[in-house]
C-alpha cells in the first residue's frame, strides 16, 4: 500500500540539500532509502502534527492517556491514508472491552483528519493507577484493531480486521499488514504535550517502513530490509515530536549513510464533516414519534457531532414542515 503513489509528480528531493522553505508540522510525506543495498529493501512514510493534532484533542477534554491513544491514531490515519491513489477515506478504528470503548480517526485524500474516543472515567482511573501512560491493549482490552478505505467513487469498501495485540496502536498495525497485506511493516508512533510561553500544545508523530518485495529487477531485498529495520529502530519518540526537527532532517538522521530522498509532502488539516444538511438528513430518518421523544424541555432538538463537538439546534416544527 505504502509504495502506491509515490512516483511523479511528486518531485523528490536530496533531505540534506534542501534549499526551498519545507513545511515542518501537520503534513504527511513519502521517502525513499537511497543506496545499492538499502533501495532495495525499504521505502516508507513520515508524518508531523502540531496545530492539527492540538485541535482535535483539544474539542474534547481527554485524560493524558485518552489523549494519547487518539493522537496515536490520528497518525496512523495519515501514514496509511496518504498512500491510497484513488480519492476516498481511510479510518482507523480500535474497540474493545477496556475503559476506552473506542477510538477512531478518520483521513480523507484532501488530507482532512478528524478523530474521537469514547471512554469510561471510573474504568480509566482504575487502570491508570501507578501508571503514567496505559497502552492501547490496557485502555482497549479485548477487541480488535480495523482499518476500513472508503472509496469516493462509490465502489465497495474494503475492511481488515485483526486482533488487538501489543501496547501500542503501532503494534496494532504492524500485526495487520503482517496478516492482512502480507506486507512486513514496521511503524513508530509518538504522542507528547509540549509547554513553551503560551501554554500547553499537543503535537503528534509517526513513521512506517515497508519491505519492497523482491522481484526480478531487484533480486532478493532481505538484507537491505534488514538494516533499514536496524536503523529504523534508532527514531526516538522525542524526535518525532519535537518541532525543532523538520522531518527532512530527521529522516537525514536516520539513513543518511545510504542517502534517503523525501517526496513532495502533501499539508493536512483538521476538518469535521458534520453540517446542518447532514442532520436533518439524519433526523428526518426517523419517525414523528421518534423525533418527539428527542425534544428537549425547552422545545428543541440538539445534536452534538462527536467528532468536533459542534451542536446543532432544530425546532421540531421545521422538520414536520420538511416532511409534508
Amino acid at each position: 500500500m505504502l509504495g502506491e503513489g509515490v512516483n511523479p509528480p511528486y518531485l523528490p528531493y536530496l533531505c540534506a540539500m534542501i534549499e526551498l522553505p519545507i513545511p515542518t508540522d501537520d503534513l504527511v510525506a513519502a521517502f525513499q532509502i537511497e543506496g545499492e543495498l538499502a533501495s532495495q529493501g525499504a521505502r516508507g512514510r513520515i508524518v508531523r502534527l502540531g496545530p492539527v493534532v492540538d485541535e482535535i484533542l483539544k474539542r474534547h477534554d481527554y485524560p493524558e492517556p485518552v489523549a494519547n491513544l487518539l493522537g496515536e491514531a490520528c497518525a496512523l490515519a495519515a501514514l496509511v491514508g496518504a498512500s491510497l491513489k484513488f480519492e476516498g477515506r481511510l479510518i482507523v478504528q480500535a474497540q474493545g472491552d477496556g475503559p476506552v470503548a473506542y477510538v477512531v480517526a478518520d483521513y480523507d485524500t484532501s488530507g482532512s483528519l478528524r478523530g474521537y474516543c469514547r471512554f469510561d472515567a471510573e474504568k480509566l482511573a482504575a487502570v491508570s493507577g501507578g501508571l503514567v501512560r496505559p497502552g492501547a491493549r490496557t485502555l482497549l482490552g479485548d477487541g480488535v484493531f480495523i482499518m476500513t478505505v472508503d472509496p469516493a467513487t462509490g465502489k465497495d469498501r474494503y475492511q481488515g480486521v485483526t486482533s488487538i495485540e501489543g501496547e501500542t496502536l503501532a503494534l496494532c498495525a504492524e500485526q495487520y499488514f503482517a496478516q492482512s497485506e502480507q506486507v512486513p511493516t514496521k511503524v513508530r508512533l509518538a504522542v507528547a504535550e509540549l509547554q513553551d510561553g503560551e501554554g500547553s500544545h499537543w503535537r503528534a508523530g509517526g513513521a512506517v517502513i515497508q519491505n519492497i518485495a523482491a522481484d526480478q529487477a531487484r533480486g532478493d531485498t532481505a538484507e537491505g530490509w534488514e538494516r533499514a529495520q536496524a536503523l529504523f529502530a534508532t527514531l526516538g519518540d522525542d524526535e518525532l515530536v519535537d518541532p525543532n526537527v523538520p522531518p527532512e532532517t530527521l529522516l537525514y538522521r536516520l539513513f543518511h549513510e545510504d542517502g534517503v530522498r523525501m517526496f513532495e509532502p502533501k499539508p493536512l488539516a483538521a476538518f469535521c464533516r458534520c453540517s446542518d444538511d447532514r442532520v436533518w438528513g439524519m433526523l428526518k430518518a426517523f419517525s414523528p414519534e421518534e423525533r418527539a421523544d428527542m425534544v428537549e424541555d425547552d422545545g428543541q432538538i440538539r445534536v452534538t457531532c462527536e467528532y468536533c463537538s459542534r451542536r446543532f439546534e432544530i425546532a421540531p416544527g421545521e422538520l414536520e414542515d420538511a416532511d409534508t
